[in-house]
């Protein structure tokens, strides 16, 4: 699942695949502002087939935060 993420965040989101790693914050290490996070939810939910709810947006602090949530509704 994280290089699939990655993969999202290289290729859609034009991120610098050398800056990302589980830790990376999405906001602050990676500079993804609230849009970006926006389409990257919605990158997701096509991807996986999945939806991920609005209040859960807030957990998304870091790459791996994305990656865990993901696993848990990706089985």
């Amino acid at each position: 699942m994280y290089e699939k993420i990655k993969a999202l965040l290289v290729e859609e989101l034009q991120v610098d695949a050398d800056d990302i790693t589980p830790d990376s914050k999405l906001s602050t290490d990676l500079g993804i502002n609230s849009i970006e996070l926006a389409d990257l939810i919605m990158l997701c939910e096509d991807k996986f087939g999945i939806e991920i709810r609005d209040e859960d947006i807030h957990k998304f602090v870091t790459v791996g935060d994305v990656v865990k949530y993901l696993e848990e509704l990706v089985k």
